[in-house]
């Protein structure tokens, strides 16, 4: 059975790959669109920062994003084309997610087991909190895999990892 602490390690892990697929990129860079329906780095970056809050919620930690950042960067929210007042640069979102990391570590270390095991409701079917941060994981690796193919889009012909 998977460990809260292997979870934390694994969104570490994630953080670090993010790291690298941002680095040397710009604020600019970020907000390039692909010519088909996938959204920019930007956008990704920033719900991974929302996934993170919704881990942050769940094992009573401080999440680190506003409400009007959930709204935009939230699932079925709307492309990212442009530079606006909604958006969040992208260094601050690296900040964010830092801080996000900091915290879910912090959080996940006061749990107990029996936290781990107890039953939540997840639509219309319980299951223990570790399977659901399990799932918050789960899409977290999803979209850190979609920075590679955006470091690409933004103009950077390497390969990182």
């Amino acid at each position: 059975m998977i460990t809260v602490e292997q979870l934390v390690d694994g969104f570490g892990l994630n953080l670090r790959l993010i790291h690298m697929q941002t680095d040397g990129l710009s604020h600019a860079d970020s907000l390039v669109q692909t010519p088909h329906n996938i959204n920019c780095l930007n956008w990704v970056l920033g719900h991974i920062a929302v996934n993170r809050d919704n881990v942050l919620r769940l094992i009573r930690g401080e999440p680190t994003l506003s409400n009007f950042a959930h709204q935009r960067y939230g699932t079925g929210s709307d492309p990212i084309k442009q530079d606006g007042e909604d958006v969040v640069n992208l260094e601050q979102l690296l900040e964010l997610l830092d801080e996000g990391q900091a915290r879910i570590s912090e959080a996940a270390g006061m749990l107990s087991a029996e936290d781990m095991e107890k039953e939540i409701p997840v639509g219309d079917i319980k299951m223990p909190v570790i399977n659901r941060i399990f799932g918050f994981y789960f899409h977290d690796t999803y979209h850190t895999g979609q920075t590679d193919l955006l470091r690409q889009v933004a103009g950077m012909n390497d390969n990182v990892v």
